[in-house]
């Protein structure tokens, strides 16, 4: 659909012309010229090809159509001002539908809370919550957030930010331990069993460094390979081999005893967690006011 931008300019100025009730005060309130606003009451008759109003050197009078005409062009000005009010107010009041994506695991163990307290101050935005471990496109599937955990972050035209930080942590049941023995080095799990998370880049190379900072990289043996985190740590917890997980997955597993941490003495990569959204420019309150109540909740 295209529009004349002429026509509509014309119409401002004719709305303004009768609003005024004269030409010279029209020219006053829109900071042109007598000349120019006559010129342009004059294009836009030849435009529609009718005449809107009787004009004398003192006076002007509208004709029927030029009635007719000033009514309609008063109702879409109308309406184009209360969409900027509107547009306006989605700025500095948060309101609307918020659309989420967010992995399960980080849904469920740190985010949950977050989205009820959120709603709680913001009573007229809605959430839209993808809890899903899939990679989505942010602008091509309609997500205002995204919110990801990763050791490395693609480059991207996106704007990030990150709200919290954490690390992987190599764990393994008692009960896998009191079979298998209980590896010192990262280079013995080369000798075990061990569960791997199907959506990293290289589930089956584990990365450490040592207390001298040197790096070690132990390509491990899969014994379940699986895309999901919480699947991932009920076979952990079941014995079934030894996992490397986020710290944020395990805390009620390492706190009960029901996993155990192996090789404190190393250091993993670090995951950070990280808001994702189009763009800072022209930002809408919903957006601003969720990436600024995550922000200092996690922080």
């Amino acid at each position: 659909m295209s529009y004349n931008t002429d026509l509509l300019d014309g119409m401002v100025i004719f709305a303004e012309v009768v609003n005024a009730g004269s030409f010279t005060r029209a020219a006053d309130h829109t900071g042109h010229s007598t000349s120019y606003i006559s010129k342009e009451i004059h294009r836009l008759e030849q435009r529609l090809g009718v005449r809107l109003m009787n004009r004398t050197t003192r006076t002007q009078h509208l004709t029927a159509e030029g009635e007719l005409f000033y009514q309609r062009c008063q109702q879409i000005l109308t309406d184009a001002n209360e969409v900027q009010q509107a547009l306006l107010g989605l700025q500095q009041q948060p309101s609307g539908n918020l659309k989420i994506s967010c992995p399960y695991s980080l849904g469920i163990t740190r985010l949950q809370p977050l989205f009820a307290g959120y709603l709680c101050q913001h009573p007229e935005v809605t959430l839209d919550v993808d809890m899903n471990n899939r990679k989505v496109d942010v602008i091509a599937d309609g997500f205002d957030i995204v919110i990801r955990a990763t050791s490395q972050l693609e480059d991207s035209s996106l704007i990030s930010r990150c709200i919290m930080h954490s690390r992987s942590v190599t764990v393994a049941a008692p009960s896998y331990l009191a079979k298998q023995g209980t590896p010192q080095h990262p280079n013995e799990l080369r000798q075990h069993h061990c569960l791997t998370y199907s959506n990293l880049k290289y589930p089956r190379l584990w990365q450490y460094k040592n207390q001298y900072g040197m790096d070690i990289e132990v390509e491990v043996n899969s014994r379940m390979s699986i895309n999901s985190s919480e699947v991932e740590l009920a076979m952990c917890c079941a014995g079934l081999g030894i996992a490397r997980m986020p710290e944020f997955v395990l805390d009620d597993q390492l706190q009960s005893g029901k996993l155990v941490e192996l090789f404190t003495d190393y250091q993993t990569i670090p995951i950070d967690i990280y808001l994702i959204y189009p763009s800072r420019k022209h930002m809408s309150a919903k957006v601003r006011s969720f990436i600024d109540y995550v922000a200092e909740a996690l922080s």
